[in-house]
């Protein structure tokens, strides 16, 4: 809700795409309403109908829908020029996704993925701002959760201080004027470590791991065939993150990609291929989820098995649940 409006998630996503769109006219000097929209590869069928929703929404003809990592694998290999396995781990804002991709020349094949749609870096956010929300209560006696103006001066302070913990071992916290009771203002003024911050978000961090081992499972290779590791998204710029990866993998994770700007560079190429101004580069992506249908009961019955090469079909008969019906509701699941 906004300004006394409710809003549906596909309509905010509108005017996100929108504002994209017209900042890419602007700068192109041209006018286009086709796009090529990413989403993070773990989402489901129905996040990703949600996000065609929103570029209709917001007057644009989606050409294709593709998986994050995806398109950070084409941005990385469209200069290379030898066959490899390669892992794209990517941790954004709100979402973790691990591909393992086989690029021979100009092919790239999804082997699989798996990721968590409920792990970003709001959550690390949300563990810094907890720690010093919980600091100013135990110093000050005032729990500043009540106070939604000093909430979110703490939120955007929470996030500067992470990303400035990137790069450099300590950081300052100083919001002059916080919040005020009875004896008057109150300030804030606290020292955060790099150390400290790693140890608040060390099961976070962990649980990256689970994801890849089954990614690496699924595809049937081992971290020893894996030739590069891919980072994308803001929060693999944290060392402790980037020295775990290091860890799953057994190797260092190649720095020559943008974090930031690796997704929308494929999706770039991805639009040039499908306008047949990039030539001889094929995409294999594959389902994250498995796909099937709703049968008699509720029972969720499987058609389609995850990590499948799409685009597929599958074929099976089934019957009514009545004798002499003559519609059936169909639930995609």
């Amino acid at each position: 809700e906004v300004a006394g409006n409710r809003y549906s998630p596909s309509q905010i996503g509108a005017f996100v795409l929108q504002k994209l769109a017209d900042s890419a006219k602007a700068y192109l000097g041209g006018q286009s309403d086709s796009a090529v929209v990413t989403v993070p590869a773990y989402f489901n069928d129905s996040q990703r109908q949600a996000t065609k929703d929103a570029g209709q929404i917001a007057g644009l003809n989606v050409l294709r829908v593709i998986n994050e990592p995806t398109a950070a694998a084409l941005a990385y290999g469209l200069d290379k020029h030898d066959d490899k396995v390669v892992a794209v781990f990517d941790l954004g804002g709100g979402t973790f996704d691990i591909s393992i991709l086989d690029i021979q020349k100009s092919v790239f094949e999804v082997k699989s993925t798996n990721g968590d749609t409920a792990l970003g870096g709001e959550d690390f956010d949300n563990v810094v701002l907890e720690h010093l929300m919980l600091d100013f209560k135990k110093n000050n006696g005032i729990d500043i959760s009540k106070d939604p103006m000093a909430l979110q001066r703490l939120r955007e302070a929470a996030e500067k201080a992470k990303v400035e913990l990137s790069s450099t071992v300590q950081t300052q916290i100083n919001l002059p004027y916080i919040t005020m009771d009875a004896s008057g203002p109150k300030h804030m003024n606290v020292t955060l470590s790099r150390g400290k911050l790693e140890q608040m978000t060390k099961e976070l961090i962990d649980r990256t791991r689970n994801p890849c081992v089954k990614a690496m499972k699924d595809a049937g290779v081992t971290r020893e065939q894996i030739k590069e590791i891919i980072l994308v998204g803001g929060m693999t710029r944290m060392p402790k993150v980037q020295e775990v990866v290091k860890d799953i993998f057994g190797r260092q994770p190649i720095q020559s990609v943008n974090p930031d700007e690796a997704v929308a560079l494929g999706a770039a190429i991805q639009g040039g291929v499908l306008a047949g101004s990039v030539k001889d580069i094929l995409l294999l992506d594959v389902t994250p989820l498995s796909l099937g249908i709703e049968t008699l009961g509720g029972v969720f019955t499987r058609l389609i098995q995850r990590n499948t090469t799409i685009p597929t079909q599958k074929s099976q008969s089934f019957s009514t649940a009545a004798d002499g019906q003559t519609q059936v509701e169909i639930v995609i699941c």
